[in-house]
């Protein structure tokens, strides 16, 4: 799978973050502190314009420090009961009409979804979990974003603040009893899009026990060879041991056990459509055609810097380093996987796959294993498993583990193409040492309760900006929120100038004038004005940005569709996150909502 940026450690993400980079609680702080100063700058100035300098800065004093005192006087029984008033207002809104609308995608889903599918798993799992995202992320939108614009219209506000209720309760009650409506939305629709994945998905095959061939070794009876009939667009080959028991053989991700059943056979269900593998990731480093150390391979014309590639029958290699092995296990075997990226420059044989080849090294003493020849597939996944006793170059026997593995448990692993005029792309992730595979269920949780996150993040915003401005323009704010939110990293480029074509202004420019990113715009007294304005434009962005939840990384959607275990360093960094934005957007509509008269 895809994996644009390294998971690191909880608390290493929290407390250091990357090397060079800042930890998440470092940077919540300071965003805290940049935003509150920023709200305590610009409601000085209202207040300033609207009653004078002095009393200005006597009602904003008081705002703050009122408000601070009345924080911490926040009971969280009133809360409850303000958070079950925001349930009762929901179910009022007919929001459970939402299940109806999903278990409609379903049912007419069924009708567009193949089976006839090298991955169908893959297809079934990316579509559910997509639409449930969506889905959610419009509820939370549509129930925060109207509800307080409602109770002002209405004045039905006044049948709460004239309670011994505090504004920032309020906040915490719409926030928390929203997010208990779509955590039980959420929950239905997580359930129905798993029986629906499973049921959908799930078949079995029937074996013609007559046109099974018999296996005859020295004149004895091994077993059995053939194949099961075709179901949902595909067969398996079998192959049967001397007590006709075994497994067909893997195809569309899944395999089938097969038991005897009187004369004939017992074919199982489909196993393994759902996986949730555990990669073990290593350094990766290259080196090129001649022979020299690279921090990457070399580019083939994509725009995607992802990948880079070395070329075919050269000393070019893609090396990765793992560390943490254990020398002295008493494992018989290494079980690897590879991903490779095909870039061919000839057409070659159609259909036939590129030779490559893979050894381990000691990056010690430099002593490696004999190459072991492999055949790529575009983008497939080459599970492979090498057994301990394995053979240098010269055919002398080393141990996989104990010559091979330093003493502080680190392993080189060489991969190179071995065919002209072809090449190998690789990413850091697409080589992984395999450990044993995770509980697909729990995983198919983790990846719901990323939605979760999303949900609350929405409802979070919606409930804050509501607090001040009218139901639509409130709603537009927070769809605007999401949308930059899932290109966050580009936004953030494009105030970094990191994007080509510069910043907004500039784009503007260009688009008028017909010209591309590539060319330069020249000097001249336009052109500096241009610049300079959007110094301005990208510094705001910049600022923007930092308070922009990435909803692209947040989503888990993929790993439960290309089948890989979400991490937990990962989950507890999104709930983590989740809380900061909680906590923080409730601070902030706190006093938005204070300062407005109907709740003084």
């Amino acid at each position: 799978m895809v994996l644009e940026r390294q998971i690191l450690p909880y608390l290493q993400w929290l407390l250091y973050g990357e090397p060079g980079g800042m930890g998440a609680l470092l940077r919540f702080v300071l965003v805290l502190l940049g935003v509150g100063l920023a709200a305590l700058v610009i409601g000085f100035l209202v207040a300033a314009l609207r009653y004078g300098f002095a009393r200005g800065g006597d009602m904003t004093y008081r705002t703050v420090s009122g408000g601070f005192v009345e924080l911490l006087h926040t009971r969280w029984r009133r809360v409850w009961a303000l958070a079950m008033l925001a349930v009762k207002e929901a179910r009022r809104r007919r929001v459970l009409i939402a299940l109806g609308v999903y278990l409609v995608i379903l049912l007419f889903a069924q009708w567009f979804l193949s089976t006839d599918y090298p991955e169908p798993a893959r297809l079934y799992l990316s579509f559910v979990l997509t639409a449930t995202t969506y889905l959610m992320l419009g509820i939370g939108l549509l129930l925060s974003a109207f509800s307080l614009p409602s109770d002002f219209k209405t004045k039905t506000i006044y049948t709460v603040v004239t309670k011994p209720v505090r504004a920032g309760e309020i906040v915490m009650g719409r926030i928390l009893g929203f997010t208990i409506v779509g955590t039980v939305l959420l929950a239905v629709m997580a359930l129905a899009s798993y029986v629906f994945v499973i049921r959908s998905l799930d078949h079995t095959h029937e074996i013609d026990a007559a046109a099974l061939k018999t296996i005859n070794i020295g004149g004895e009876m091994r077993g059995y060879d053939g194949s099961t009939d075709k179901e949902m667009g595909h067969r398996h080959l079998i192959e049967l041991d001397a007590d006709r028991r075994g497994l067909a053989e893997q195809d569309r991700g899944h395999v089938h056990e097969i038991l005897p059943d009187g004369e004939g056979y017992d074919v199982s269900g489909a196993l393994g459509l759902m996986k949730a593998r555990v990669p073990k990731y290593g350094k990766l480093a290259f080196i090129d055609r001649n022979g020299a150390k690279k921090d990457s391979g070399i580019s083939v014309g994509y725009e995607w810097k992802y990948r880079s590639f070395i070329d075919g029958n050269t000393q070019a290699a893609a090396i990765w380093t793992f560390d943490g092995l254990d020398p002295n296990t008493e494992d018989e075997s290494l079980e690897l996987a590879l991903i490779v990226r095909v870039f061919r420059t000839h057409k070659g044989v159609i259909g036939q796959p590129i030779t490559g080849s893979i050894k381990f090294r000691n990056p010690e003493t430099g002593q490696s294993s004999a190459e072991s020849s492999f055949l790529a597939l575009d983008q497939q996944i080459d599970e492979m498993s090498f057994a301990r006793a394995m053979f240098d170059p010269d055919d002398n026997p080393v141990d996989l583990f104990e010559d091979l593995v330093t003493d502080d448990g680190r392993l080189e692993v060489i991969v190179q193409c071995l065919e002209g005029g072809q090449y190998f792309g690789f990413a850091q992730a697409d080589c992984y040492i395999r450990q044993p595979e995770g509980d697909p269920r729990a995983n198919f949780f983790k990846v719901n309760l990323s939605i979760w996150v999303q949900m609350v993040i929405v409802i979070a915003i919606g409930v804050t900006v509501s607090t001040l401005v009218s139901g639509p323009v409130a709603m537009l704010f927070t769809a605007s929120f999401i949308l930059l939110g899932f290109f966050r990293q580009f936004f953030l480029n494009v105030a970094t100038g990191q994007e080509y074509g510069g910043g907004p202004l500039e784009s503007l420019v260009r688009l008028v004038t017909q010209k591309n990113v590539m060319v330069d715009l020249g000097e001249g007294v336009g052109v500096t004005i241009v610049k300079s304005i959007d110094a301005v434009f990208q510094g705001f962005m910049w600022c923007v940005g930092q308070l922009l939840p990435d909803f692209r990384s947040l989503s888990a959607v993929a790993f439960a569709a290309d089948g890989y275990n979400v991490p937990w360093d990962r989950v507890w960094q999104d709930l983590t996150l989740c809380g900061a934005y909680v906590v923080g957007l409730s601070i902030l509509g706190f006093f938005l909502l204070r300062t407005r008269e109907v709740a003084r």
